[in-house]
């Protein structure tokens, strides 16, 4: 599959789940999330113009609903009494909500599960599982994988299909081909994501904007606007908040920016694309932004730093995945009720780009309980467990029925309203292939060259060549 039909899979899957979400709607039916109850407040650095200093957000209201009781319970007893380890996420509503399923799926099995939050940023837990394939470790059993990395790993991962093939019917089909390599069911979907853009609704209306900017102009003309004149009552606020450390984050939100442009995907049918004059110009644009219209701590910033500035209500617009969305709601948010989402902006004529994420349930072939370790990916997998994680997270479910279950539409309207605004493109992990995490540092490496000063059309050269040995190898 070229990276066209590549990316036209990846669309149609996203955009399916938006189509049939909003057809819930009209029926009337992370490494993401909060800092949990646990954790005491701290202050996020560089707000503003990147000198102030700012609250972090409160630790949200904490998990009341119940996780859902096992549905096969009475199978998974057979393994009562083993013990499994899951390496789930690590920061926020997401590591929250691991905890608690997995609570409900011990006391409702006899399996003992022990949650290891793996590392923050993808990168680096790509770099982990290298380590732990290679070493053929059976410290973790089951694991959370990027959409992109089942062609990546599928050697050292169980095939699912023999337990879970029936529960798979149930996934959307193009997430199930995703993870399907070579015949086999490595991965099952877990939850699907796509970058959007946040915005406060009544900063723009007290300003005279009528609704979201739809261009990169209009964004940076609206930003610079509302600081101009809260800059007396609020000195911390910043314009543009977004994932500007050099990691995995930067691709994502850099991808957006090129394609936005006009720019491509920066890999199309095998040949690096990325050095071409609309890319340059998106890089100029983003390497404006940074101690302008954004901090200029952005570039030390990922998803949570992001959402931090946001939802203490010191930014304007942010660019980050859905599962901000319901933490922005919460009862202590300082932005409940103040905040809208919208496809991220583009230049005119081109169109608004949102990169596709979203992550797996694995286990590994090391594990010395996969009969266990799978009960458990078919618990948090179920369509059960995905409602769940959608009403209390804001997480995009990959069950159909549940894109089309009513509280569901209700706890994620925004699906709603980036439909038909919004081409999701996948970052070009077929085209790479088992390379594809040395692409990326290439690129993001890149990126982070021309946020920090240097210009874009020296460095974009650099980074064709370092992706194209890659692709090479």
């Amino acid at each position: 599959m070229n990276i066209r039909s590549n990316r036209r899979v990846f669309a149609a899957a996203a955009l399916a789940l938006v189509a049939q979400l909003a057809a819930g709607c009209r029926g009337g039916g992370e490494t993401k999330g909060n800092e949990g109850a646990a954790q005491k407040p701290a202050t996020t650095s560089a707000a503003g113009t990147g000198t102030a200093a700012t609250p972090a957000a409160p630790p949200p209201t904490a998990i009341q609903l119940p996780a859902p009781a096992v549905p096969n319970a009475a199978e998974a007893k057979k393994y009562a009494g083993a013990k499994i380890t899951f390496y789930g996420d690590s920061v926020g509503i997401m590591a929250e909500l691991d905890k608690v399923m997995a609570k409900r799926f011990q006391d409702d099995t006899g399996i003992e599960v022990r949650v290891v939050p793996r590392p923050k940023e993808a990168t680096e837990t790509y770099a982990a599982y290298q380590r732990m394939f290679q070493g053929q470790s059976a410290d973790v059993d089951v694991m959370t994988v990027d959409v992109i990395w089942p062609g990546a790993f599928a050697q050292n991962l169980v095939d699912l299909g023999p337990k879970l093939g029936e529960a798979a019917k149930g996934h959307v089909q193009t997430l199930i081909e995703n993870s399907t390599v070579d015949g086999k069911l490595v991965a099952m979907p877990w939850f699907t994501d796509f970058g959007i853009l946040y915005y406060r609704t009544d900063l723009l209306q007290k300003y005279g904007f009528a609704k979201a900017p739809e261009t990169w102009d209009e964004l940076e003309a609206q930003a610079k606007k509302i600081l101009e004149g809260e800059k007396a009552t609020n000195a911390a606020l910043t314009g543009f908040v977004w994932q500007g450390k050099a990691y995995e984050g930067l691709t994502c939100n850099a991808l957006e920016w090129v394609y936005s442009h006009g720019g491509g995907t920066l890999v199309d049918d095998k040949k690096i694309t990325v050095n071409n004059p609309q890319a340059a110009k998106a890089l100029t644009r983003a390497r404006g932004w940074v101690g302008g219209i954004s901090p200029a701590g952005v570039t030390g910033y990922t998803e949570e730093e992001v959402r931090n500035v946001f939802q203490t209500g010191n930014a304007v617009f942010m660019r980050n995945w859905p599962y901000a969305y319901a933490l922005g709601n919460d009862e202590k948010s300082a932005i409940k009720g103040k905040f809208d989402v919208a496809p991220l902006p583009h230049e005119p004529g081109q169109k608004s780009a949102g990169t596709a994420g979203g992550w797996n349930l694995a286990v590994s072939k090391y594990s010395k309980s996969p009969d266990a370790a799978i009960e458990l990916v078919r618990y948090l997998a179920s369509p059960e467990g995905q409602r769940y994680r959608a009403i209390v997270g804001s997480v995009v479910p990959t069950v159909t029925a549940m894109q089309a279950d009513a509280e569901v539409a209700k706890k994620i309207p925004f699906l709603e309203k980036v439909r038909g605004g919004l081409e999701v493109v996948p970052r070009p992990s077929r085209s790479t292939g088992t390379r594809y995490n040395e692409a990326s540092i290439a690129f993001f490496q890149g990126v982070s060259q021309v946020l920090s000063g240097k210009e874009a059309s020296a460095v974009l050269p650099g980074v064709e060549q370092r992706m194209t040995r890659t692709l090479e190898q």
